[in-house]
């Protein structure tokens, strides 16, 4: 029987059912199919060590798997404490890849788990949220040739990092990838938002007053998504341009003190802390349902929440009822955490295709660019092109290209009218 490598998982019986649900997001990612067809002829990646700190989902493990076929030695932690799926985990370890990931682990298990990955001494990170990499640095670690980073969160954190000189090693944005962003953000936040707090609560959307706290690429995707199915959408915003267009697309905007009275629904998605505060949530009306989609769970102050609150108890899986002392319920939903991925399954494997996509060739462009230098990179855009085109062209959509001419006149000054 063969030895099963270093692991710290709920339980290997799951292995058979994670086995099938990997399969099914392989069969929805064939770019990242296509990448990883490409590397385990070249072994690009032969002999390197990988730590990776991302979700635990099927898709994830497609993306695992293809850093091992391209040769490299991959260990996988969770980004969030909520979001592993103990099945992919299970199977993941099965297929002699390391996980040190259980659904529910305490802040504790979670940097216990993270501090596994880092003792494997990976010359790589791939993060989701910049945890790994931030923990590294506190650390002092050496060795690492560099980083990428998966969502807006991770990477205003570690641009700070680099504004502030602290920055040790090269980080590539894959989060600002057009090909990511673009898609996952507005697409994949969109439905699977949606997805989760269905889940939690089996709600009509239609005809409800749904607030969007965040006019960014997740909460444009989210705003238009609860549009089509119905809702009111009002969008909360602090950058004025942001707010110009959300209006401009249709929307209510309000202050989060106003839209309280009126909203049903609240779905925070701005990376920032305690947007929805105690004041808000006494205005709000009797049954208010709370969720947050940004990457941590400090975007609703749940401190102020349990000093407001009366009485509480779960009513339903994911979803958390707090009677307040003023009377009225405000119901919680997956803690205060990702509710895309606490309460149901993340983003459709075919938007993580390309997400994913990224992240592996982004890890070829890090391994093959010593002369990168110590700052937070965005992948080039033929890079991007070449994602799109493969997506495409898996679509079964063709498209148009420059003629010879047009080449020409877009790159000549002197062609005028």
């Amino acid at each position: 029987m063969r030895k099963m490598v270093n692991h710290n998982i709920r339980n290997a019986k799951l292995a058979p059912e994670g086995q099938r649900r990997i399969d099914w997001a392989d069969a929805k990612m064939p770019v990242l199919g296509l990448i990883r067809r490409r590397m385990r002829k070249s072994r690009t990646l032969r002999n390197r060590r990988i730590g990776c700190c991302l979700h635990v989902t099927s898709e994830t493990a497609n993306l695992m798997r293809t850093l091992r076929d391209g040769g490299a030695e991959v260990a996988l932690c969770a980004s969030n404490p909520l979001s592993t799926q103990d099945d992919v985990a299970a199977a993941l370890v099965k297929e002699n890849i390391s996980v040190y990931a259980c659904r529910g682990d305490s802040r504790k298990e979670y940097y216990f788990n993270m501090n596994k990955v880092l003792a494997r001494r990976p010359e790589v990170l791939i993060d989701d949220g910049a945890d790994l990499i931030s923990t590294v640095h506190k650390k002092r670690r050496r060795g690492i040739l560099g980083g990428t980073e998966e969502t807006t969160t991770g990477v205003i954190r570690l641009k700070q990092m680099e504004k502030d000189d602290v920055l040790q090693f090269p980080i590539i944005a894959v989060n600002d990838s057009l090909t990511k962003h673009l898609f996952d953000n507005r697409y994949g936040t969109g439905q699977s938002t949606l997805d989760g707090i269905l889940r939690a609560t089996n709600i009509l959307i239609s005809g409800s007053n749904f607030v969007v706290a965040g006019y960014g690429w997740c909460g444009r995707g989210l705003a238009l998504r609860a549009r089509g199915m119905g809702a009111h959408v009002i969008v909360t915003e602090v950058d004025a341009v942001k707010a110009l267009e959300a209006r401009m697309d249709g929307y209510t905007v309000l202050p989060m003190s106003d839209a309280a009275r009126s909203g049903d629904i609240f779905i925070t998605v701005t990376g920032d802390i305690n947007v929805i505060r105690k004041e808000h949530m006494l205005r709000m009306k009797d049954g208010a349902i709370i969720a947050n989609s940004g990457h941590f769970d400090v975007e609703i102050d749940k401190k102020a929440l349990k000093k407001i609150t009366k009485r509480k108890r779960k009513i339903r899986n994911s979803c958390e009822e707090h009677v307040l002392k003023n009377g009225r319920r405000i119901y919680l939903l997956a803690e205060g955490r990702l509710v895309n991925l606490a309460a149901a399954e993340g983003h459709p494997a075919m938007v993580m295709d390309m997400s994913f996509a990224n992240q592996a060739l982004a890890v070829e462009y890090i391994l093959t660019r010593p002369d990168l230098q110590t700052r937070v990179y965005c992948l080039p855009d033929e890079i991007d092109q070449e994602i799109a085109g493969l997506k495409l062209k898996s679509m079964g959509i063709k498209f148009d290209t420059l003629t010879p001419e047009q080449r020409r006149y877009l790159s000549s000054w002197k062609m005028g009218t």
